[in-house]
């Protein structure tokens, strides 16, 4: 994941402030991720310590709890935090991605989702394999949107008028970040289709959370009425339409 030489790393653009004002909009307009990627997951272990890293209002947090495992959700926003709905499984700390303040191989499971872009790579990893057990898995998960469906190619195009083409969207993951050192075996890699529903009110609220997304601001009142017109255009009878993602999985072993 390098950056152009006249681009500046994401770990340089405020990651852990930059979704403070996006938190309420985050915990009820994000995408959750599909079944199948957490059944992939958690394929060889039903029960034992994860800690999700950059763990935002828990989305992700929250399903692999649903699946028998103990949580520690990591996560260096309190805004973020505190928009978090509670999870029996579920404990909270604040703590970063190079410094998560877990103890040293205390885990089974290391799983980033939405977030590892935001680190710094290098020492994301090395804080990685100290955390977890000889053995123990690391996951890393992004829903991106798939443009070959209409509707999302829209509201693609949509925010790219108004806000431009931003960095992270021009940084693919790098795999070989994680076994650069052999600390982890060589990233596996597993796709699945997923789709959000979304009323109106929804769509607008799932571009509010994006962090580059201009908010309160003239830019936004014409991207609300740009994506209020491609709801119109794509709505089905119940007044909902679907936003269509590709999600990737990349799993490596410690």
């Amino acid at each position: 994941m390098s950056p152009k030489p006249d681009e500046d790393p994401l770990y340089e653009m405020d990651p852990t402030g930059r979704f403070t004002d996006r938190a309420e909009d985050y915990a009820r307009y994000r995408p959750s991720y599909p079944a199948a990627a957490f059944d992939a997951i958690v394929r060889e272990a039903t029960e034992g310590l994860a800690a999700d890293i950059g763990a935002g209002t828990g989305i992700s947090a929250r399903q692999l709890a649903d699946r028998g495992i103990t949580v520690i959700a990591v996560e260096p926003n309190a805004a973020m935090r505190e928009a978090a709905a509670p999870h029996p499984r579920v404990e909270w700390r604040n703590g970063t991605a190079e410094d998560t303040g877990v103890e040293t191989g205390s885990l089974d499971l290391v799983l980033c989702a939405q977030a590892f872009h935001w680190f710094r790579p290098h020492e994301a990893v090395r804080e990685f394999h100290r955390i977890l057990r000889p053995r123990g898995r690391l996951a890393l998960i992004w829903n991106s949107r798939d443009v070959r469906d209409p509707l999302t190619r829209g509201y693609v195009d949509a925010i790219r008028a108004v806000h431009g083409e931003h960095p992270v969207e021009r940084r693919p993951f790098d795999s070989e970040v994680i076994d650069r050192d052999h600390s982890f075996t060589t990233p596996t890699l597993e796709t699945f289709a997923h789709t959000q529903e979304l009323d109106r009110d929804g769509l607008l609220g799932r571009a509010a959370s994006a962090s580059y997304v201009p908010k309160d601001s003239p830019a936004f009142e014409e991207l609300k009425s740009v994506l209020v017109a491609l709801f119109d255009r794509h709505r089905d009878p119940r007044g909902m339409i679907r936003m269509a993602y590709v999600t990737q999985l990349y799993l490596a072993e410690r």
